[in-house]
């Protein structure tokens, strides 16, 4: 059970999550978009939202900064989330735009919120569950393309609550989060995606 718990901490990681939304709105869109584009795109965020972030861990490692790439202590936080805000407003600005891909560009915009929301809170010496926040947001995106699109998801959204309740179980079992932590995580996660349904849907 323990090893079933810990594989969600690594499956469902933070840094996965953006590329893991992009996936699923590619995967489930009825719009045509050219598959070269698509590549292109998906290449860009993997970059973007996950090499850059595993180069800059290293190097703020080396430093003394972090220690893990789980970001145990609040004080570890604040860079790596800094950093992670400019990322997302450089896909932002460069990779979707509202009027091609207003699915992608709020979601993105969402998880700028969520993540700045979550910096915010380590100036106030907080830490929220950045794994439960990342689920979540990838679980509203479900819920927003099942209604935008007027497609049944109802699976998929089945399981990303079942991947919330694992994860949830998970950070808990590694003594990494409290009640209260993985909460506010889960609030982060959904309420910017949730507010900025207005937008798109």
């Amino acid at each position: 059970m323990k090893i079933f718990l810990k594989i969600a901490s690594y499956l469902f990681h933070p840094l996965l999550m953006p590329v893991l939304g992009t996936v699923i709105y590619f995967a489930v869109t009825p719009r045509y978009i050219e598959p070269e584009l698509v590549r292109t795109k998906l290449f860009a965020i993997a970059i973007i939202t996950l090499l850059l972030p595993i180069v800059v861990f290293f190097l703020l490692k080396n430093l003394g900064i972090v220690e893990t790439i789980y970001l145990k202590e609040v004080r570890e936080r604040k860079f790596p989330l800094m950093i992670q805000c400019i990322l997302l407003l450089l896909i932002i600005k460069m990779i979707f735009n509202p009027y091609d891909d207003p699915e992608m560009y709020y979601f993105f915009v969402g998880i700028l919120f969520s993540t700045f929301s979550a910096l915010l809170m380590v100036f106030f010496k907080l830490k929220v569950s950045l794994h439960q926040m990342g689920v979540a947001g990838v679980l509203m995106l479900l819920v927003g393309l099942s209604a935008h699109f007027k497609i049944n998801l109802l699976i998929s959204i089945s399981f990303f609550l079942f991947v919330n309740g694992w994860v949830a179980s998970s950070r808990l079992n590694n003594d990494a989060h409290t009640y209260p932590e993985l909460a506010a995580g889960f609030l982060l996660g959904t309420l910017p995606q949730l507010i900025l349904f207005n937008m798109w849907l």
